[in-house]
């Protein structure tokens, strides 16, 4: 299981790429795209968030989740209990 990471960034660092402190919800958890859609519905629930940042292994920051698109994939014919964030089409990035 991943655990949510709230790493420290500085505003003013520039890294050349998007990170969790340049999203606009920074304050949002952050979730890692390995982890999977259940597991991330219960992130979300225990966190009373609507939606999640959602990062690469690197910490790159590749987009945000929303409990509907969750609900959606689980709620599909292909879903099981182990597919991961990545393996969503819908949620790519």
């Amino acid at each position: 299981m991943t655990l949510i990471q709230m790493p420290f960034r500085p505003r003013n660092a520039d890294s050349g790429h998007r990170t969790p402190g340049d999203a606009p919800e920074a304050a949002v958890p952050q979730i890692c795209d390995d982890m999977t859609v259940e597991v991330a519905l219960s992130v979300m629930a225990s966190a009373r968030e609507g939606h999640l940042l959602v990062c690469d292994q690197s910490g790159v920051y590749t987009g945000r989740v929303t409990q509907a698109q969750l609900v959606a994939v689980r709620a599909g014919d292909a879903y099981t209990d182990r597919l991961r964030l990545r393996d969503v089409p819908a949620l790519a990035r």
